[in-house]
């Protein structure tokens, strides 16, 4: 069962969605939420990363991604390492963050850094279909949690940039 959500085709399109370890909301934090985009801009810019959608909700991300360049497992094993360690030193060093010392000691095991859920859960998108529906999913997430209305109006997702509204945070590969 291990290969079941893994990536099997290196230059195929996935839907990945990456867990923060025991569902933990540490997005509701703009600080965190931008480590996230910038190190998407990163992968972007320099390992080739496409990105068709996304959405940061609290305590997940959901991406379309695929890569021409770089093996797309080395891509998100890269992402999740770096964010990881990022987000840690982030709320290590944050004055503000008020359950600092309860997440320091959760994100923690074996004197290791364990921010993120083990694997990502890619599911390859082989149909149109199947990319309309996991677009549909992703941007209506927000909706489902109650954080907002009209799917367009969720700053942390690439709706906008589909429904013309405004330019998302992340530049787009839409094909």
């Amino acid at each position: 069962m291990a290969h079941a959500y893994s990536i099997q085709e290196p230059q195929g399109q996935y839907f990945i969605t990456c867990t923060v370890h025991q569902w933990v909301d540490v997005f509701t934090r703009k600080l965190y939420v931008d480590i996230i985009l910038d190190s998407l801009r990163y992968c972007q810019q320099k390992k080739g990363l496409k990105i068709h959608a996304w959405v940061i909700m609290s305590n997940h991300i959901h991406l379309i991604v695929r890569s021409e360049a770089e093996n797309l497992s080395n891509i998100i094993r890269d992402f999740k390492k770096f964010t990881s360690k990022q987000i840690f030193e982030a709320i290590k060093s944050n004055p503000e963050e008020s359950r600092k010392n309860w997440l320091l000691w959760l994100f923690t095991k074996d004197e290791q850094i364990c921010f993120w859920q083990a694997g990502y859960h890619a599911k390859e998108i082989l149909t149109q279909s199947f990319f309309e529906n996991k677009l549909d999913y992703i941007h209506l997430n927000p909706v489902r949690a109650g954080f907002i209305e009209k799917e367009e109006e969720y700053m942390y997702s690439s709706c906008s940039d589909y429904y013309g509204t405004r330019k998302g945070l992340l530049e787009l590969d839409i094909a």
